[in-house]
């Protein structure tokens, strides 16, 4: 893939560089520090739109969670939770990593991450204007470890899946009713639409406003993301019970390849790139945020939390060095009335989209489809709060614009997806 993206002035040689040298190494340091390996979210919500479809029973979709009894799965907010040592002896530990059979969702914590946790729930203001958050006070609402918990290829596939990303297309992506083809790549009919085959379908695209036009290729972005964790992280074998997992370049080719996929594989990749670009500028955008010495990223060790809050301002550095960012000041700049009223049709349209993830019927990729659409939702919330992130008090909490640390961890894991 190579070139310039649409609406940037940015080709991807550049893009490839910066990430390869200078961004991938730092991220994937900051996803292993404890502040950001830990996410809270609840895998039970019922999903909103249509009356569930049973969930998926390969176990590597499971949530095995220890019993209650012996380690407490979630973490509520607030200190009024005390945890007994007794819960927590080192038997009841073992027998806990008995349960968590490969691939389920290990939600095991240790007593200081649990003290850990109440105190970071101090720090958290619960407002968010892009994404429908988990309640994190919900007995529902547990701490993943998201390295026990890796994204990969499940088995989960077929109609549940088709239907969440059918609905994401077809009731949330703006489309011009003169386009009657599914958006959605996975759709079944779609053979019989491919007289747009390729970059003729996307002429509709270039019809649109730029704001809808970003929001598809948004859309369109996340979901080659998603499919290209799933091909590098594919269950290749499992024999005598010992699975192998790695990259299946056969199903990249099936979901990627210009000639398998009627030239509109190229595409999905640059929207990827595209997404790429928008949560890049949020980082670059959001720093002064993290730069006042009010904030910490709050573990309770003080030395780590400091090499953490360095590494972070190191990347923030960098992403500030990458001059080819997409300038977001050209959405919604048209008269203030109109602007207005399609900023708030696209927050909605974004919103209905992570409650739409509550439908996906495989817990593993629901919790990580969830990240990842919190985590551009925070990326979209930054984008549009410029105004209030460079009036930010350097010493005192800010009512004017706030993450919380479910927002922070989201933004920096989807970006390292």
């Amino acid at each position: 893939l190579t070139g310039v993206l649409d609406d940037c002035l940015c080709d991807i040689e550049s893009i490839d560089d910066f990430n390869t040298f200078k961004i991938f190494p730092k991220i994937q340091k900051l996803q292993e520090r404890d502040y950001f390996r830990y996410y809270k979210v609840n895998l039970k919500r019922p999903c909103p739109f249509w009356a569930d479809d049973g969930h998926c029973s390969i176990k590597d979709c499971h949530v095995e969670p220890c019993p209650e009894s012996k380690i407490p799965v979630g973490i509520k907010a607030g200190s009024s939770n005390k945890y007994s040592k007794a819960a927590n002896n080192s038997k009841e530990l073992e027998d806990c990593e008995q349960a968590n059979k490969l691939g389920a969702v290990n939600s095991t914590l240790s007593n200081q991450s649990k003290e850990a946790f109440i105190d970071w729930a101090r720090y958290d203001d619960s407002q968010d204007h892009f994404c429908e958050l988990d309640d994190e006070r919900s007995p529902d609402a547990q701490y993943v470890d998201l390295l026990l918990n890796p994204e990969r290829y499940t088995g989960y596939k077929g109609p549940s899946a088709w239907r969440v990303w059918n609905s994401i297309y077809e009731e949330n992506c703006f489309k011009p009713r003169s386009v009657y083809r599914p958006l959605n790549p996975l759709a079944p009919s779609r053979a019989m639409y491919f007289v747009f085959a390729g970059e003729s379908f996307y002429t509709w695209l270039e019809g649109l406003c730029l704001e809808k036009r970003v929001f598809y290729k948004l859309i369109s972005g996340l979901h080659a993301s998603i499919n290209l964790h799933l091909c590098a992280n594919y269950l290749l074998e499992e024999t005598w019970g010992k699975p192998r997992w790695g990259p299946n370049v056969k199903e990249f080719t099936r979901r990627f390849d210009p000639i398998e996929t009627k030239g509109e594989g190229p595409r999905r990749l640059k929207n990827l790139y595209f997404l790429y670009l928008i949560e890049l500028r949020a980082l670059s955008k959001v720093a002064p945020y993290f730069e006042r010495s009010v904030v910490d990223l709050y573990t309770g060790n003080g030395h780590e939390d400091a090499e953490s809050k360095a590494l972070l301002l190191d990347i923030f550095r960098d992403t500030k060095s990458f001059h080819m960012h997409f300038d977001e000041k050209s959405m919604f700049a048209g008269d203030k009335k109109g602007a207005k009223s399609l900023k708030e049709e696209f927050r909605l349209h974004f919103k209905n989209i992570s409650r739409i993830m509550d439908c996906v019927g495989c817990d593993k990729c629901r919790l990580w489809g969830k990240l990842q659409t919190q985590g551009l939702g925070t990326a979209l919330k930054i984008l549009f709060s410029e105004k209030e992130i460079q009036s930010l008090p350097e010493n005192s909490p800010s009512k004017g614009f706030q993450l919380t640390r479910q927002e922070i961890v989201a933004l920096v894991n989807a970006f390292g997806r």
